[in-house]
């Protein structure tokens, strides 16, 4: 997937969750683990801003915006008819906007070029060019900010039945687990003179990762 125009894949997922979006949130809970540990982890500050990057129905910054009051909150996805759903449930309690995450201009979008808290949950799979999704996401970070990230892993520890079923699954939706995701973090990491840290949650199920910008 990752040659496909920006136009050709913001038709792809808007084609793909026209209507799942209706129900997304009611059935992903039940597979998309590690989205909760991910905002447990930003802790940020009061006053700080928060962005998420493919923040798809909103569900994540709405958790985010009442575990974290004080905090100005920012979204953006390459799905127009995702953000139609988080515009429904969030209101003003984030900013939104349409934008690709491998070229996004925070500037641009919302009057802010860096943030303190960036995460992307469970989007790295779906995008093409998820490197660049990464190091695009890295230079929007403020000094002392870090970038959180959670994905689908490799279930190594897993029953080779499961990782099948999975795996079938997932591509009806054109998600493609990163396995090289803890390599990139690290190539990033010393590309930009970050810190990277690394884990596997759930026995190999989902991999979370931080990159954090020295201050």
């Amino acid at each position: 997937m990752r040659d496909i125009a920006p136009d050709t894949h913001a038709e792809l997922m808007d084609q793909t969750y026209r209507h799942q979006r209706l129900i997304y949130d009611l059935t992903r809970k039940y597979y998309l683990f590690g989205r909760d540990e991910l905002l447990a982890e930003l802790a940020p500050t009061i006053g700080a801003h928060v962005l998420e990057v493919a923040c798809g129905t909103g569900r994540n910054l709405q958790l985010a915006s009442g575990k974290f009051p004080g905090c100005e909150f920012y979204g953006l996805d390459i799905s127009s008819e995702m953000l139609s759903s988080a515009q429904e449930k969030l209101g003003k309690r984030a900013h939104l906007a349409q934008a690709d995450a491998c070229s996004f201009d925070g500037a641009a979008l919302f009057g802010r070029a860096e943030f303190d808290r960036i995460f992307i949950s469970y989007g790295v799979s779906m995008i093409p060019d998820w490197e660049q999704a990464l190091r695009q996401s890295f230079h929007h970070l403020a000094p002392g900010g870090s970038l959180h990230v959670v994905d689908f892993s490799d279930l190594e520890r897993w029953p080779s039945w499961c990782r099948g079923l999975l795996h079938r699954w997932l591509g009806k939706f054109h998600v493609s687990p990163r396995h090289e995701l803890e390599e990139v973090l690290n190539q990033i990491a010393s590309d930009l003179g970050a810190q990277a840290q690394f884990r596997q949650l759930y026995r190999g199920y989902a991999q979370y990762g931080v990159l954090r910008r020295p201050g």
